[in-house]
């Protein structure tokens, strides 16, 4: 089976890369423009396998992706190309909506006429994968409701806007069209190859350097953490078992406020590091409380019993394994994590000498 997987040097798409080439036999075509947060580093367990090749090239060049569907005959598209940080997509937001809005346009409608072309059971078995977050339903507040597939999409930043336009993009197509899509909606990623800029891995470094550990508001607001291999897992299942036309929330099951987060890889650290920088007594004495993000939500969880009972998958990792591996993985990985904070990835990729 040949796959195209978008945005396959980012942190959730070089995860799941690394699941199919080692666990299965197909064919893997990543798809990648390469901005800021794709590092073809994360895959150079994989990039010598002749079942693997890049291709540089930008979901918004629908004639790029003509030729490319006709060469490489994809049975499978997993999207996953987004703008994907909340921070950014506040203080810019055209580029959220070029790359999620009108890319996942030009995606779909280039793979529809691709679809229309293919016949028998090669038409029959296409699939048209769209990754999603489940930051498109919005805030739950405080409470025990959880969000469902069914839950109305109610965005609260440029970014899950743009992603909330993107799914209804992909529903269209399918509803209009007959092209066969399943969508799938996850909570909070974290784990090995996760760009420094988000909070586990920004935490990690910071508290590693001696430096302050932000935290925004009170830090009481609440996520649902999932190990990344756990979702790559999930992806490839719905990719290749999924339903048409429907929907599947994948969750880690692990609930935790942003504060428990940042004590929890403090105190792995005291465990882990216990040799900390001079004059730092305990790691949780870096942790400094800032002003509060615009329109933070308070609360995201997911209800993933849907996925469990339709396909059989759950996360194999709790937050506290997951977490420990984490670390573990930042420690023993200096040079990558290094590479990407000194920019050294970017320069090469552009053929700039430092």
């Amino acid at each position: 089976m040949n796959i195209i997987i978008t945005g396959g040097a980012g942190f959730i798409g070089s995860a799941l890369i690394r699941h199919i080439i080692d666990h299965t036999n197909h064919q893997v075509l990543n798809l990648d423009k390469l901005t800021y947060a794709g590092n073809l580093d994360s895959l150079n367990s994989v990039c010598g396998n002749e079942r693997y090749r890049h291709l540089q090239e930008d979901i918004c060049n629908g004639t790029a992706l003509v030729q490319i569907f006709e060469d490489f005959k994809p049975d499978i598209i997993i999207h996953l190309a987004a703008e994907s940080h909340v921070d950014r997509s506040i203080d810019g937001p055209g580029e959220f909506i070029k790359t999620n809005i009108v890319g996942t346009y030009t995606l779909l409608d280039s793979a529809r006429n691709y679809w229309m072309g293919l016949s028998g059971q090669t038409k029959d078995k296409f699939r048209f994968h769209h990754v999603s977050t489940d930051e498109v339903y919005g805030d739950l507040g405080h409470g025990h409701d959880l969000f469902v597939e069914t839950t109305s999409y109610d965005p609260s930043s440029p970014y899950s806007a743009s992603k909330a336009s993107s799914d209804h993009l992909v529903r269209a197509w399918q509803r209009t069209y007959g092209f066969p899509t399943v969508i799938t909606n996850c909570s909070n990623n974290y784990g090995p190859y996760h760009f420094p800029e988000k909070l586990i891995p920004h935490m990690i470094l910071n508290a590693l350097d001696n430096k302050p550990l932000p935290v925004y508001g009170d830090g009481l607001q609440v996520r649902d953490w999932l190990y990344v291999e756990d979702h790559a897992a999930a992806l490839y299942k719905v990719a290749t078992e999924g339903k048409i036309a429907q929907t599947y929330n994948i969750g880690g099951n692990n609930e935790k406020t942003n504060l428990e987060v940042v004590e929890t890889i403090c105190e792995l650290l005291e465990k882990h590091v216990p040799e900390k920088p001079t004059g730092l007594q305990n790691y949780k004495d870096l942790i400094t409380f800032v002003k509060d993000r615009p329109g933070h939500d308070i609360r995201y969880a997911i209800d993933a019993t849907k996925i469990k009972n339709d396909l059989g998958w759950e996360p194999q990792e709790t937050f506290e394994s997951g977490m420990s591996k984490t670390i573990m993985w930042y420690l023993n990985n200096k040079d990558w994590w290094e590479r990407v904070l000194s920019g050294d990835y970017q320069m090469e990729r552009l053929g700039v000498n430092k």
